[in-house]
């Protein structure tokens, strides 16, 4: 019994791994880009004229806020498949 699950103990590490890279790795994206999101909207209510601008900046911090959920999703493949 405990050979068994020796046996299967670093195929098993591989997907928790993999797993809490993927969710602990998209936390801090998802919080930025609600944060980012939630900016813009004040600062479009506080200044409509401007919401053209504002709109812009937003998209262009949430790319960059998204690509660092996409290194996480990055990392979890390579431990997938290549570890």
């Amino acid at each position: 019994m405990d050979l068994v699950l020796l046996q299967f103990a670093p195929e098993a590490a591989k997907f928790i791994g993999a797993g809490l890279a993927i969710g602990l790795g998209v936390v801090g994206p998802g919080i930025g880009i609600g944060i980012l999101g939630a900016g813009a909207m004040g600062a479009i209510g506080r200044n409509p004229e401007a919401a053209a601008q504002i709109q812009v900046n937003m998209i262009l911090a949430i790319a960059f806020a998204e690509a660092l959920g996409i290194y996480a999703l990055i990392v979890a493949v390579i431990l997938l498949f290549v570890v």
